[in-house]
């Protein structure tokens, strides 16, 4: 498996996915929704699909002498590696707006989403999303990449509208929270975003090895 993933870091991966993972420092942005970030590093993820689909690269990887569902962990292996990078950049950014920029007018003054935990579990919740919509579509037949990618995008900033709203609704001014308030609401928003990824990408995988093995490449 360590093979098979360095095979994606080194071959599979563009360049540009790993650039892809500046868009983090969205995080820093005032009066711009930054859940975005995290569409722009899927997007980064979708490109290096994108090249190793016209490689044949599923082909090749299906060829070697290893089971079908390691060619999937690897895919969901890497996915996830640049998915967690960019997350823990924005992770470090937002503790930064939560201390040191906390009183930043800049930021107090923006209507849109605050940087805080409850951001961080909505973005985990967003990657989670991609895994089941891209991935999991993706598995299913070994080569379609963009009807799956333009249903993640349509869901995708549905739920980044969703997340951008929810402070504005009376009673929840709480998930808009600068610096350490409402900490525990908090720390149990980002909590839920963490399982929700965990479980929406180990249930995708299991269902992208199944498809996977019933695909006659």
């Amino acid at each position: 498996m360590s093979a098979l993933l360095k095979k994606e870091l080194r071959l599979s991966a563009l360049f540009l996915t790993y650039l892809f993972i500046a868009f983090a420092f969205m995080t820093l942005l005032p009066g711009y929704p930054i859940l975005c970030g995290v569409f722009f590093i899927t997007l980064g993820i979708f490109q290096s699909f994108q090249s190793a689909r016209e490689a044949n690269d599923i082909v090749y990887s299906a060829l070697l002498p290893v089971a079908k569902s390691d060619v999937v962990k690897g895919k969901y292996l890497f996915t996830a590696l640049i998915e967690l990078a960019g997350f823990a950049v924005m992770a470090i950014l937002t503790l930064v707006r939560m201390t040191a920029l906390a009183d930043a007018a800049i930021y107090r003054q923006n209507a849109l989403m605050n940087a805080n935990p409850f951001f961080l579990g909505a973005a985990l919740f967003m990657f989670g999303l991609f895994n089941v919509i891209f991935l999991g579509g993706f598995f299913k037949t070994g080569y379609q990449l963009g009807k799956n990618f333009v249903i993640y995008i349509v869901v995708a900033f549905f739920a980044i509208g969703l997340a951008e709203a929810a402070h504005h609704v009376p009673g929840l001014g709480a998930l808009n929270a600068f610096g350490f308030d409402h900490i525990g609401l908090q720390l149990l928003c980002l909590l839920a975003g963490a399982v929700c990824f965990a479980l929406m990408t180990f249930l995708s995988y299991n269902k992208a090895c199944k498809n996977f093995e019933s695909i006659d490449l």
